[in-house]
């Protein structure tokens, strides 16, 4: 075997070195990796998150330190290094900057004294100047002053003399001192800017005098807006006595009241005031009295306005006079014309306002005829007219809100008064009687409100039973108030029994005391016996109708009523539906017109009556249903019922009592009436005892029941032949009861072949069984066979022949409700 070559050892020297050159080159990388860190973290201006994380991320992180490390021991090196080398030049200019500093606040406060040195100095000499200018203007003013005081004494020596005029009241010389200042004296000093301004001021000279001129006009103007109510009342009191009326009408409440006058006016251009008057206790009804004897004109003087308007005719002004007073008296018009507040409240306030406006007027009356062209007729027509119109409407609204019918009356008189009064002066006042027929709806309208009241006491103190009298002097008492004729009545003995109550007699006596009233209204109109007769029958036609139609039918709904106050309601007024006719004529006899005209409008109360009692009756109809439901309430019937009781049910037994009882109370309803109530209880009772059997609510019957339900039946019929009412044995209350008569004959009599076989034919025996409803019964009695088979088992052939035949019927009655049902559809 050969010997083995040995191996040649490896070069470790070599390899050494290559790995230590890797490492340095691996070195040098991190160690520029680190340096471009550190230069990001230096340079950036962002978010340094991206950086930081490379060097978390990186496997030399505390070589990175070492590095950053490094880095800034060199930068704190170079930072010492320049603050070497800066340092005394820094020093040095701290240095200059405090010795500039210390130099720049020693020139403030050299400044400040100097400033201040500068202004104290100048403080004299400031002084001496203004002194020195005023002075030369004191200088030039005053010598500008006598120049011209030279110039214009002539001037104002005639300015003087003119004041002197004005304040004598001397008008005429005065005005001759303005012409001659304004066309001699001014113009030579024209140049001077005064001239100007007096020039400017002689036309309000002019109007000074004018309104010194119209002061008196001022006076009498105050003067007669406090006197028109005592002229106007002076000149009603006269209209008064010419026709005939009663002066208290006219004449106003008036306590004694101090009277002080009012202080004299002031001289208008010297200011002075006289004395004033002491003050004058006395009472305006007695100064009314004493000047009763004098005409209204002798009241006031009037010279004031002739004086005023003579003057303003010589300064050519006179228009702007006239229409200035017109101007005056047309507010002094509307101030009169203005009702004072809550005048509806008191009739002196209704009183005041008339006095204040007749007082207006007779004055202006007295202008026109006195004057010529201060005040034309056409002036007093527009004046009268607007006075129409706003008279008018005070008078609507504050007769609107009164409440009380006798003021209303007085208002009334006041109104015609007021006509009689200004008619005497010329004026027309038709219009202002056309507001009494307006009145006259107000009128009568607080009359119903007041009559509504007096039924509804008339019907709450009623106590709706017949009036029974025991003498001849509460008979009489009775047939004296309310007409009555009944013969029967009058041949019965003591006490007697009148079919109506209390209210039938009070309600015909308030009609006729309306009536009255409303006659009243009419007295002084100057209407036709045809005219008020129409009046009085179109507002009693509004109170029987309105008022006490409504009354009645608030009374008749009442749900505390019973049966019998209903049934004495009713029979009420058949009685005040017969007194009509007589309250016609009495309305003929208190009017004078004749009853049998044409054109004479008729009542509509025998109208309202019968619509009230026809009211009445369906509530008689309604109570009587409810008091039969009452009873219907108590029923009941076990429909599981083996076999019948052999007598009726209780209840069936008490209604037919209650009814029979209450019939006997309609003997004083008419027999219509009386037959109406009793078949319409008929039919409420047979509908249901039908509602009875055909209740949802009953799912099974057995033919017990239904016998014993028959036997009420059979109560209720004895009751609908034994005759109730007077005249009813016709048989039509046995007809209500038919229906369901002859559904209980089908199912006792089980006679199902007859009526399937005539079924659709008008001459059925049971022609008003419905098959829905014999089908809804006829399920019931199937229902309780099911159980009861239940109970017992197996059925012995003649329950199957039964229940065979009963399913026979059955199929058959679908069909038939079927067919009519398919019937209706098509």
């Amino acid at each position: 075997m050969a010997e083995a070559t040995p191996k040649k050892p490896p070069d470790w020297k070599h390899l050494t070195e290559t790995v230590h050159d890797a490492e340095s080159l691996r070195q040098e990388s991190i160690n520029a990796q680190h340096d471009h860190l550190i230069t990001e973290i230096e340079t950036s201006d962002g978010p340094l998150g991206t950086t930081l994380r490379a060097v978390y991320e990186g496997d030399e992180l505390s070589k990175f330190r070492i590095r950053l490390d490094d880095k800034i021991r060199n930068h704190d090196r170079e930072i010492e290094r320049m603050c070497n080398f800066h340092y005394q030049g820094f020093i040095d200019s701290i240095r200059e900057l405090l010795t500039v500093r210390q130099d720049a606040a020693r020139l403030k406060d050299e400044v400040k004294q100097v400033d201040q040195h500068l202004q104290e100095s100048c403080v004299p000499l400031m002084t001496k100047g203004e002194e020195l200018v005023k002075c030369r203007r004191i200088q030039g003013n005053i010598a500008t002053a006598v120049e011209s005081l030279n110039l214009c004494l002539p001037v104002l020596e005639m300015y003087r003399k003119l004041q002197e005029q004005m304040t004598s009241r001397r008008f005429y010389p005065a005005l001759k001192t303005l012409e001659q200042l304004e066309h001699t004296y001014l113009p030579r000093v024209n140049s001077h800017w005064f001239a100007q301004t007096m020039a400017d001021d002689i036309p309000k000279q002019r109007e000074s005098i004018k309104e010194a001129s119209m002061s008196d006009l001022k006076d009498f103007l105050e003067n007669i807006r406090k006197h028109s109510g005592k002229i106007g009342e002076v000149a009603m009191l006269h209209a008064a006595e010419q026709n005939n009326m009663d002066p208290a009408i006219v004449k106003a409440t008036r306590k004694k009241v101090k009277k002080r006058r009012a202080p004299p006016p002031p001289n208008p251009f010297t200011g002075e005031v006289d004395a004033p008057p002491s003050p004058v206790i006395q009472d305006e009804e007695e100064e009314i009295e004493d000047s009763a004897e004098l005409s209204a004109q002798d009241l006031i003087d009037f010279s004031p306005v002739y004086r005023c308007l003579h003057i303003y005719s010589v300064l050519g002004d006179r228009e702007r006079f006239e229409t200035y007073y017109r101007k005056q008296r047309w507010k002094q018009a509307r101030l009169s014309l203005q009702p004072p507040s809550n005048m509806h409240e008191s009739l002196d306030s209704f009183k005041r306002y008339f006095h204040d406006i007749v007082g207006f007027f007779v004055v202006e009356d007295h202008i026109l005829n006195t004057t010529q062209g201060l005040v034309n007729r056409a002036y007093i027509d527009e004046l009268w007219e607007m006075a129409v119109s706003k008279l008018a409407a005070s008078l609507r609204t504050n007769t609107v809100q009164c409440k009380d019918t006798s003021m209303l009356l007085d208002v009334k008189n006041l109104i015609i008064l007021f006509c009689h009064t200004l008619r005497g002066y010329g004026f027309s006042v038709g219009h202002v009687l056309e507001l009494l027929l307006e009145m006259r709806d107000q009128y009568n309208d607080v009359l119903t409100r007041q009559w509504v009241d007096i039924f509804n006491e008339i019907f709450s103190e009623d106590n709706y039973t017949p009036i029974y009298v025991e003498t001849i002097e509460a008979y009489t008492d009775i047939v004296t108030q309310f007409p009555i004729q009944d013969e029967n009545l009058e041949r019965e003995s003591f006490p007697k029994r009148f079919p109506f109550s209390e209210f039938v007699p009070d309600v015909y006596n308030q009609v006729k005391a309306y009536i009255n009233a409303c006659l009243k209204y009419s007295a002084d109109l100057h209407l036709s016996h045809t005219e008020i007769d129409d009046m009085i029958r179109k507002s009693t036609n509004l109170l029987l109708t309105r008022t006490l139609g409504s009354c009645l039918s608030s009374l008749i709904k009442k749900p505390s009523l019973t049966l019998l106050q209903l049934i004495q309601i009713s029979i009420n007024m058949n009685y005040l539906e017969k007194s009509c006719l007589y309250l016609e004529e009495y309305i003929s006899s208190i009017t004078g017109a004749q009853n049998d005209s044409v054109h004479m409008a008729r009542l509509h109360g025998t109208t309202m009556f019968k619509d009230a009692k026809s009211d009445a009756e369906e509530h008689i109809y309604k109570q009587l249903n409810l008091k039969i439901d009452e009873f219907l309430d108590l029923a009941s019937y076990d429909w599981l019922l083996p076999e019948a009781k052999g007598h009726a049910s209780g209840y069936v037994i008490d209604l037919v009592a209650f009814l029979q009882s209450t019939f006997m109370s309609f003997t004083n309803l008419p027999e219509k009436v009386a037959k109406t109530a009793c078949m319409s209880a008929c039919k409420h009772i047979a509908n249901s005892l039908k509602e009875f059997l055909l209740d949802n609510e009953i799912r099974q019957l057995t033919m017990g029941s239904l016998q014993q339900f028959n036997l009420d039946l059979i109560q209720c019929e004895q009751f609908a032949a034994s005759e109730p009412i007077p005249g009813a044995n016709d048989g039509n209350l046995l007809l209500a009861f038919a229906g369901i008569r002859q559904l209980l004959d089908l199912f006792l009599n089980w006679d199902w072949s007859l009526y399937l076989a005539d079924y659709g034919q008008t001459n059925s025996k049971y022609v008003r069984v419905q098959p829905q409803v014999a089908l809804s019964l006829l399920e019931k009695l199937h229902n309780a066979d099911k159980k009861k088979n239940t109970i017992f088992g197996s059925l012995n052939k003649k329950e199957r022949d039964k229940k065979k035949l009963l399913d026979t019927v059955l199929k058959q009655l679908r069909g038939l409700v079927n067919g009519s049902t398919q019937q209706i559809q098509g």
